[in-house]
């Protein structure tokens, strides 16, 4: 789709003129920050987009709601980009005193980076890889040398040179053939993670003419060197939905049909095990998982299923030898870890490894030859747990208490070294090999921040809120050191809360430019999450959804009467799933935020979860509910962001969005805030940024994704006074 399909006269012409009044304010002198903050609210009396109002009447269960923005689904209609365009005009318009500052802050966060940047090569099947950025390239390059890291480096693909026609470009899903001569790559110019399969021959350099569109990105090998298995997705739905088999050199209409998941609530994947021996599939839902193998070296063979699906029943499987080992929540809502002989995998076949444990949730596994390795969260805390063959196991010991650490590429089986990752609020990201045998540890690379950082400015915290219910929250707190607990400095408070998913208390250097201007960040791992367990994500979803906003609430209520901060300078961030989050807690508090920033939020709940050609939803009936169950509709109904939108006064808002966002729909933000628009009381600025260009990522490039991570810092920094020096203003 054009980006400029059309454009109203009207509209356009009145935006023309307002363009004009900050370069007016400019002739005599840049404005001072009082001058700036009450410029930003003066133009609040600037009219806003108003999105016309077509009635539709949307009726179930008894129920009629009134949707006087559904229109707005409408992507191929002038009128919708228009109405968007229109909106990115207004946001440009409201921030325009803003723009020196945002561009001041896109140059620092950038500077911080280091430019030529490489990544620690990793060891496949004789070659090392690596990948690798330019100064002032906006794509990586993807490189290997063979046997030895001394070698000279081939490029595979050089992505700055492939993106040079597209506005959006990703790569995505390389793989290596078993022979190390082809390589197989996805990629996607839109933005909705639709790939094409491309294939290159390594040797000549020359791309191969088979192309294969609409799939996930990723291309499994068989042995053959001739054969690769992928995921095609549905065309409306998105749903990744079945697995293909592709020759080489003939055309992918005539790929075959290997396995179709004909249940809506379920998606595929494919992938080749640690081993090499098996290409398996993988179908999946939120509470159930089912798995088939087939030998790596006949491509042309029956898969064959591990484990039948159950509802409730979830595992994933890791080959070792003549066994897999199968994590699962049989009887263990935590999780355990059971094995069986690689010819006999039905469940009566499992016999148990690692216990179940109530405090202990058992995320992950990884196996090598000597060893068994482990990823145990334990309050809040991922610990890595190292269970040799023979011998006396232990846990890697980090020093630290509130901490993210993972295992990283580990594609070599017969070693004794673990690559992992290691990262803290204060701690920028590092890589080391461990020796599991010596408990030795080796630092590979930690992430280069530039511009003076030094982690030792920086202080982070861990504290317990107790919620309403009496459920301990846990939220992680990073400032810079002097920070004070009395109320004058501002907070940034980030949450998600969905899908077991944990937040984790990583670094960011970004973050510095809010941190090095006096804000604190906190990060509440709310009930929606895993960070607790499995109990701590089942107490955030389906009839107990709200939890994850009442703790929200109650870990901003803490933060305010800890005196971190103070109302009139608290924020609150969230994206996708956290902007249904954000959507909430404003409709429920409004009165907590001195401004709230929805990133790609998913708000309209009700309405999508009706209506199953939308990509995503038939796959997530398990995590908030079918509304075509009554019980599930009224539940979902009494806190949906949009349905709930009230005549009443609300924080300042900037909501973000892709047009092309495939996660959750362009429409959802933008109807929100033209409801908002209508009905709010206030004189507050409400701003909605569409990128044009780009999906639920944002832009594709390496800096230009900042571009956005600008606009938000200034949002709010210009809130609270703070000018460009970093000074903040005092009324």
């Amino acid at each position: 789709m054009q980006k400029f399909l059309f454009r109203k006269p009207i509209l356009f012409a009145i935006y023309a003129v307002v363009f004009l009044l900050p370069a007016a304010c400019r002739q005599h002198g840049e404005p001072t920050a009082d001058k700036r903050q009450s410029e930003m609210f003066e133009k609040m009396t600037l009219p806003a987009p108003a999105a016309r109002k077509k009635e539709k009447e949307l009726a179930i269960h008894g129920d009629t709601r009134i949707d006087n923005y559904y229109w707005l689904n409408e992507r191929e209609n002038p009128e919708v980009i228009a109405y968007l365009e229109a909106e990115n005009a207004y946001t440009d318009t409201i921030l325009s005193h803003t723009k020196a500052f945002q561009e001041k802050l896109y140059e620092e966060i950038i500077a911080r980076i280091q430019p030529d940047e490489e990544s620690v090569p990793y060891l496949d099947n004789g070659y090392y890889y690596l990948t690798r950025f330019e100064k002032g390239k906006e794509y990586p390059i993807y490189a290997r040398k063979k046997g030895s890291l001394e070698t000279a480096e081939e490029v595979m693909i050089d992505v700055n040179e492939l993106a040079k026609e597209h506005s959006y470009y990703n790569v995505g899903g390389e793989s290596v053939s078993p022979h190390n001569k082809l390589l197989a790559f996805g990629e996607d110019t839109l933005s909705r993670r639709i790939y094409t399969l491309r294939f290159k021959n390594l040797e000549t350099g020359e791309m191969l003419h088979d192309e294969v569109a609409g799939t996930t990105g990723s291309a499994v090998w068989a042995n053959d060197n001739q054969t690769v298995f992928y995921v095609a997705k549905d065309p409306v739905t998105l749903r990744s939905f079945k697995v293909m088999r592709h020759k080489l050199g003939t055309h992918a209409r005539e790929d075959q049909v290997v396995f179709r998941e004909d249940d809506p609530t379920f998606s595929v994947f494919a992938y080749k095990s640690k081993s090499r021996k098996y290409i398996i599939i993988g179908s999946y839902a939120t509470l159930s998982q089912e798995y088939r193998v087939l030998d790596a070296d006949s491509p042309e063979g029956a898969f064959r299923v591990i484990q039948p699906r159950e509802r409730g029943l979830e595992y994933s499987i890791a080959h070792f030898d003549d066994k897999f080992f199968i994590r699962t929540n049989l009887d263990a809502r935590n999780f355990r870890l059971m094995v069986t002989d690689e010819q006999k995998t039905a469940k009566e076949n499992w016999q148990e490894v690692i216990p179940h444990r109530e405090d202990v949730l058992l995320e992950d596994m990884d196996v090598f030859r000597d060893f068994l390795v482990l990823s145990e969260r334990r309050n809040g805390i991922t610990q890595i747990r190292i269970r040799p063959w023979q011998g006396e196991e232990h846990y890697i010991d980090f020093g630290e208490d509130a901490y993210m650490a993972y295992t990283t590429t580990n594609l070599e089986y017969d070693t004794e070294l673990l690559r992992i990752g290691y990262t803290s609020l204060t701690t920028p990201n590092t890589t080391y090999d461990y020796n599991m045998r010596s408990r030795e540890f080796k630092m590979l690379k930690q992430q280069a921040v530039l511009g003076g950082f030094d982690a030792r400015d920086y202080q982070s915290e861990r504290v317990y809120v107790t919620a309403r219910d009496g459920a301990k929250v846990p939220v992680s707190i990073v400032y810079r050191k002097g920070f004070k607990k009395d109320g004058s400095q501002p907070l940034l408070l980030y949450g998600y809360g969905s899908y077991g998913a944990s937040m984790e208390p990583y670094f960011s250097s970004v973050r510095l430019s809010l941190l090095d201007r006096g804000f604190a960040f906190a990060i509440a791992h709310i009930r929606g999450g895993e960070e607790m367990g499995r109990y701590w994500y089942e107490d955030g979803k389906l009839l107990k959804k709200k939890n994850t906003f009442t703790d929200f609430i109650d870990c901003a209520e803490y933060l305010l009467q800890g005196k971190y901060t103070s109302q009139d300078k608290l924020f609150a961030m969230g994206g996708s799933a956290g902007g249904l989050l954000m959507g909430a807690v404003v409709n429920m508090r409004p009165d907590l935020w001195r401004g709230v920033i929805a990133a790609v939020p998913f708000v309209d709940v009700v309405t999508t979860m009706l209506d199953e050609s939308i990509p995503l939803t038939t796959g997530e009936f398990d995590e908030w509910g079918n509304p075509k169950n009554k019980e599930y509709y009224d539940y979902i109904k009494s806190y949906s962001p949009y349905d709930n939108v009230e005549a009443k006064a609300y924080p300042p808002m900037l909501v973000t969005t892709g047009l092309h966002d495939s996660q959750v729909q362009y429409w959802e933000p933008a109807k929100w805030v033209a409801k908002l628009r209508e009905l709010k009381t206030d004189k507050n600025p409400l701003l909605l940024h569409t990128n044009m260009d780009a999906g639920h990522g944002g832009a594709s490039g390496r800096y230009q994704r900042y571009r956005e991570t600008a606009m938000e810092y200034a949002f709010m920094l210009d809130l609270v006074g703070a000018n460009e020096s970093g000074e903040e203003h005092k009324d």
